[in-house]
């Protein structure tokens, strides 16, 4: 797979003018050099309008290999990650760079079952972001666990759970490829992949990564 940008180019990030500023462009640039694991699909999305004067937002996606339908395959985790950017500075988040990351993930029945799940699924975030050497205050979110269970005709596994993740903190520096790097292995984690490198006794699948 070719390498592909998703650097912010006129029209792709939220803001009130045609030039983004400097460090808002320099925070963005950063993420065209992060290599992203085969695994996970990372494309540009719609930025919100409101949330701060510059935006970016970035989806990711992993897809469940064993689908039947190769061309419209089942998605086992999905998530987003937004770059609100205020350069006048925002009280709230003391500074003026905010990551905001959300992932919703199926996940191990009774992973999920377990009491301190998550403590364990909040402190894959803290790790993340301590290994990539992301630099970063004001860190806040929330863990969800839901259990279903179908009925009747409803096509799909009889009892599913997933995890949600909820999360944002503030960026001291434009280095937000650590950052995304940091909420990508969030959202591997929550899919129950293996570490980067470390491939189950399967099927052959891609590997390598792809830059964005």
């Amino acid at each position: 797979m070719e390498p592909r940008s998703l650097a912010a180019r006129p029209g792709d990030a939220a803001g009130p003018g045609d030039e983004p500023p400097a460090e808002f462009r320099a925070a963005v640039d950063a993420l065209t050099g992060l290599q992203v694991r085969p695994e996970i699909i990372v494309e540009r999305i719609p930025a919100p309008q409101r949330l701060a004067p510059w935006a970016h937002a970035l989806g990711a996606r992993i897809d469940d290999p064993e689908s039947e339908d190769a061309d419209d395959p089942d998605e086992i985790a999905s998530g987003r990650f937004i770059v609100l950017y205020d350069p006048a500075g925002h009280e709230a988040w003391a500074g003026t760079t905010r990551c905001v990351g959300f992932l919703s993930a199926e996940t191990d029945e009774h992973l999920v079952d377990d009491a301190m799940f998550s403590e364990v699924a909040w402190s894959w975030l803290t790790d993340a972001l301590a290994d990539t050497g992301a630099a970063w205050h004001a860190l806040g979110g929330t863990v969800t666990r839901t259990a279903s269970t179908r009925f009747g005709d409803l096509a799909g596994p009889e009892h599913t759970v997933d995890v949600e993740m909820r999360a944002s903190w503030t960026a001291e520096d434009t280095a937000l490829d650590q950052h995304l790097a940091a909420w990508l292995e969030v959202l591997g984690n929550a899919a129950g992949l293996p570490p980067p490198g470390v491939h189950l006794l399967g099927p052959t699948g891609p590997t390598g990564g792809r830059s964005l």
